[in-house]
Parts: C-alpha cells; structure tokens; sequence
C-alpha cells in the first residue's frame, strides 16, 4: 500500500471516528415505544413555562422542566422530610465543607448511550458555570464561579473545590439548575437536552408540548413508552381535558368548583398537600412610587389575608401569612410580630399623615405631585391574577389606582428583571435547595437576583451570617431575624402559602405530591394496577 494510500486511509478512518462521536455514544437516543401495540401512554397537561424551554443551564425554569419532565437528573434528590438523597451520585465527603469529593452511581448511561462519566459530570457542571451568566440561572448561587472541578474515572469520583465552605452542597446540587447533560453530544439546548432520565425528547411543539419516550438506557423501570406533555396555562381548560379523556394527569388546577367536582367523582384521585411554596409580589423599591415606606405600609394594612384566602375563588388552595417563608418552615413564624394586621381605617389614616392625599378629587391619591397608578403585573398560573384582582379592590378602597398588566409568566419574568413594575406577582419554591437562601437572597443588596432594588445594610449582614453558620438552632435565629426586618419594610404583598394540587384520572395510579414539588414524572406518575 502506498503512503499516499495509507494517508487517505488513516483520514478515512478519523472522519468515520468523528461522525460516530458526533452521533452519540450508540444505544437508543429516541428511545422506545411508539403508543401502538399495547405500549403505554400518558398524557400530562401541564403549565408552560419560559416557552416549554428544558435547558438548565440557561434558564431557571428550563432546569425545572427538565427535570419535571423526566429528562434530566441531578447528583442528588430531595426526600419528603426536605432532607438530601443521593440520586446519580452514590456519597459525597468531605473533612471541611470546602473540598468535597463525589463517588458517582455506577452503570448510568445518558440517553444518547454514553457512559455517566466522572469527566462527564465535571463538563456539565463546568459547562453551567461558564454558560450560566448568560441567562437567568444564576448558577452561582448553587455553585461558585470559582470552584475548581476535577474528575477522576479511574475511581468514579468527583472533586469539587470551593472557594468558601458549604456545608449544604448537596443541596444545592440537588437544584434542576444542577442537572448532569451530556455537553458533547447536545445540539438543542433549548428544547433537545440529553440527560439521564427515564424519558427522551422526540419531538417539540412550539407553545403545544412535547412527546417523550422511553430511555431505552435508563438504570430502572421506566412506566411508560410515551409521555405526551401538553401545555395547558388555563386552569379551566386542563380541568375539561381532564373530563374528557384528553389527559389523564393535571397539575394545579386551580378552580376551586372543579376540584370539588373532581373530589366527588370516584373516577379521579385529587392530591393536595402544602407544600413550600409562597405567593408574593415583589414590591418596586428602585424606582416608582413604591420606594415610599409609608405608602408600601398602608397597603399592607389594606389586605385581610384571612378573607382573601378563604374567598370562593382562592378557598382551600393557599394557606394565609404576612411572612415571606411559609409557616410549615422552622424559622420562627410564630414569633415573628405583624404591626401592619388588617385596618383599612387605619391606612388611610396613615397615607394622610403621610401627605399622600387626593388633592384633585378624582377617588385617587397622589404622590410628590403626581397621581399614584401601581402596574401591577401577573400571570394566570397559581391563581396569581386572582389575587391581583383581590389586592387591587383593597387598595382602591383606600384610594390608591391600580391598573392590571396580566399576560404570559415569560412576559411577568421580563418585567421584573427590567424592572418594568410597581408591584410584580409571583409564586416561588422557598426551599428549591433545602434551604432559603437561594429564595432570600431575592432581597440581598449584592445579589444579581434582587430585582426589587431593596437594600438593607442589616439584612445584608444577618444573610450573609445565616450563609456561613451551620447550627440548625442558630440558623433558625438569624432566619427568624431577617423575616421580621423583610416584615418590617413590608417589601412584598404576600398572597399565602401555596397548596399544591395533582389530579390523577382512574388510568393512572395516584402518589403523594413531592414536598419540594420536583419530580412529576419522574417519581410521581405511574399505571394504574
């Protein structure tokens, strides 16, 4: 054979090599099952969130449905009790809460067919720290920009090194933000990701859903072939395909009349549980009106928290409070004081000794001159505009105008970070990590995620305390400290802590709502018997 010859061989055989890389590592990456012949389907009628996105690195709520949706997976898992299990990674150790070194689960495969390598996982987790800052995921409340990952395959480890102590890593790798992807042999991040889950993307819809089968390489059971994820933003609507076979599993149905209905149909199993999650509104304290404490003062006292979360259209779904931590927390709700409890009189009053009068006659107050008219964003999800509305009839009743910006959560998610808002309604999970520092630094003054412009030198100190101790009573102390100052400056209108509601039709066999509310398909939805 000629030089020239082997030359052309040896590329031939390089360019071959660089196709079957490209590819994947072999086995199934669309999975099984087609819903014909006896497979098994389900349909899921789910919320749309940031536009069906799945890529956790870029977007907070991409993590969230890719982990939801059973495609991606992380090093670790929460249990019930909000307490870290491991779920790809196998221990976690460490002498000093600074070098951690992880032993990975043997024998995991993404679903393109690659072996869940140690250096795998170091490129994921690499991959999140240098992406991240381009999106809204703010990785580096999970994981330091600074952290240095090696990985050993030899011995299926992971070592990261912190610049500072975390003595709660694990929680914080247990965040959909965290999830392990296979980086090489992703081209979609947006709406193709390749993870370890029990489900596959086949297909994407634009604003309709996904269809995902089987991971043909998944380490356990997977119960079904197909799993068709609709998204369904209407509470209404979920409820009717619901009825009507469409579906036969829906999150969050939020009509208080159908859930009665549903509860009454022995064909159905309805599943509501309080979990950690609290409806608020961050309050505008960079620019507006709202920078005013005795203004943001008054409309606190405008609210009946009790009433509003007993209503028709709210009962039995949120749980009321005035704190930003929900209740079922141990962080010392029950001793923290409400000096703004609800007295409509006594608002007015205030707002009149405070100069903010209506001068012109017009029903409204004014403010340094100027009518006071709160944009008031929202989204239907939740019952957030629910709430919106309640809130708006308390305030005007005091005298202050409310005009109502309801639309998608992707439009109510941009107004916040621009800033385009007075008042901003959201529902957050306090504890995505196992601990409220990622949700509570909402309101520290050097936090890229404190998108209400509120700054408090004390806050700042008490958080960054709470960040490094790691005594459980001293915590709770320090936590119990930072609410009542958040209560203080009334910095958020908090609607009530939210009771997460799952409603299963007579196909699927019910299961209890994760506390953390993370795993729907992946630990929740199973066959019927």
């Amino acid at each position: 054979m000629s030089k020239n010859m082997k030359r052309l061989l040896a590329v031939g055989l390089a360019l071959a090599m660089t196709v079957c890389l490209l590819a994947g590592c072999g086995g199934s990456s669309s999975g099984g099952g087609s819903g014909e012949g006896g497979s098994k389907e389900l349909n899921f009628g789910a919320q749309m969130y940031s536009d069906g996105n799945v890529n956790p690195t870029f977007d907070t709520n991409g993590g969230w449905n890719c982990m939801r949706f059973g495609v991606g997976e992380a090093l670790f898992k929460f249990n019930d009790s909000m307490e870290t299990e491991p779920w790809l990674a196998e221990s976690a150790e460490t002498e000093d809460n600074k070098t951690w070194v992880i032993k990975l689960k043997e024998g995991v495969k993404f679903s393109d067919g690659c072996d869940m390598t140690a250096t795998k996982v170091a490129e994921s987790l690499q991959h999140m720290l240098d992406d991240g800052p381009n999106g809204s995921s703010t990785p580096e409340k999970y994981l330091p920009y600074e952290t240095k990952i090696t990985a050993d395959d030899a011995a299926n480890t992971v070592t990261l090194e912190l610049p500072e102590p975390d003595f709660n890593l694990k929680g914080n790798l247990a965040y959909p933000v965290c999830e392990i992807m296979d980086v090489e042999h992703i081209e979609d991040w947006n709406n193709g990701t390749i993870g370890t889950g029990p489900y596959v993307i086949k297909e994407f819809q634009d604003q309709v859903g996904y269809t995902l089968v089987k991971n043909e390489n998944y380490y356990e059971d997977v119960p079904y072939d197909t799993v068709n994820v609709k998204f369904m933003g209407d509470a209404s609507a979920k409820a009717m395909a619901l009825k009507s076979g469409e579906i036969d599993v829906a999150e969050n149905i939020t009509n208080v009349s159908d859930i009665k209905d549903f509860q009454n149909d022995d064909n159905y199993t309805v599943n509501i549980a309080q979990g950690v999650r609290c409806g608020f509104a961050w309050l505008n304290m960079k620019e507006g009106p709202l920078k005013n404490k005795e203004l943001r003062k008054a409309l606190q006292m405008a609210l009946n928290h009790e009433e509003i979360c007993a209503s028709n259209t709210i009962g039995g779904l949120y749980t009321a409070g005035f704190s930003v931590l929900p209740s079922t927390l141990s962080y010392g709700y029950d001793n923290l004081k409400n000096p703004y409890e609800y007295d409509p009189e006594g608002a007015k009053k205030l707002l009149d000794e405070a100069g903010i009068k209506d001068s012109d006659g017009d029903g409204y107050r004014e403010l340094d001159g100027k009518n006071i008219d709160l944009k008031f964003v929202s989204y239907e999800n939740r019952l957030l505009n629910d709430f919106s509305d309640a809130f708006t009839q308390a305030f005007d009743k005091i005298g202050i105008k409310v005009t109502a910006d309801y639309g998608s959560s992707d439009d109510q998610w941009s107004k916040l970070v621009a800033f385009e808002y007075d008042c901003n309604n959201n529902n957050w999970t306090t504890v995505g990590n196992g601990d409220p520092s990622e949700y509570m630094a909402n309101w520290y003054g050097k936090s890229e995620s404190n998108y209400c412009g509120y700054q408090n030198d004390e806050y700042d100190k008490l958080y960054e305390e709470f960040k490094k101790e790691a005594d459980p009573d001293k915590r709770s102390e320090i936590m119990e400290k930072m609410q009542q100052i958040l209560v203080d400056d009334a910095v958020a209108l908090v609607d009530g802590y939210y009771n997460s509601s799952m409603i299963f039709s007579k196909n699927v066999a019910s299961a209890p709502i994760h506390t953390a509310d993370y795993y729907w398909i992946t630990t929740e939805i199973q066959p019927a018997a």
